[in-house]
């Protein structure tokens, strides 16, 4: 008779909390691939006049642009050592039109497997945070309406309806 050993089930290994900071230039290859991913899942799914390969060709030099102007912010979220998503958000100095500052959140990413960790939810309240340190009278997101998980994660982060774009395709 053979005797079986009982060997406990080893316990998986810890997963990294992902942290939410400022984007420093060595991040570009990771912001490049952020954007790249948002692109593919969501307006190259959503949009057919946008251009889904845009970031491979542009969004190294919008990234390296944003992160020395001081109008623009670039985080990054990392996990063990890597960017797993961003934000990048903007100013507008106040105008005869809007004569109040706004910031602007251009785009934002968390990777799938980082989703429900809370990174989004730091991504945009740092945002909203830097926006209001900034002189900002409001913080402005767009998302298409064919994404209701975008619209009631940004609803969650305080946005409300503000406008609605119609659109007639030619």
């Amino acid at each position: 008779m053979t005797q079986r050993t009982h060997h406990p089930a080893q316990a998986p290994a810890p997963t990294s909390t992902p942290t939410v900071r400022p984007a420093h230039p060595d991040d570009l290859p990771g912001l490049v691939a952020s954007s790249t991913a948002l692109f593919a899942e969501d307006p190259g799914t959503r949009d057919p006049s946008i251009d889904a390969d845009w970031p491979r060709e542009h969004a190294a030099a919008s990234f390296t642009a944003a992160l020395h102007d001081p109008a623009r912010l670039v985080l990054a979220v990392e996990c063990a050592g890597a960017v797993v998503g961003h934000l990048m958000g903007s100013l507008a100095e106040p105008t005869a039109r809007q004569p109040v500052k706004t910031a602007t959140l251009n785009s934002v990413y968390v990777r799938p497997a980082h989703r429900s960790s809370g990174a989004g939810a730091r991504l945009v309240e740092t945002f909203v945070q830097w926006a209001a340190e900034q002189g900002a009278a409001h913080a402005e997101v767009t998302a298409y309406a064919a994404n209701p998980a975008a619209i009631r994660f940004y609803e969650r982060g305080g946005f409300a309806p503000q406008t609605v774009t119609l659109r007639l395709g030619l």
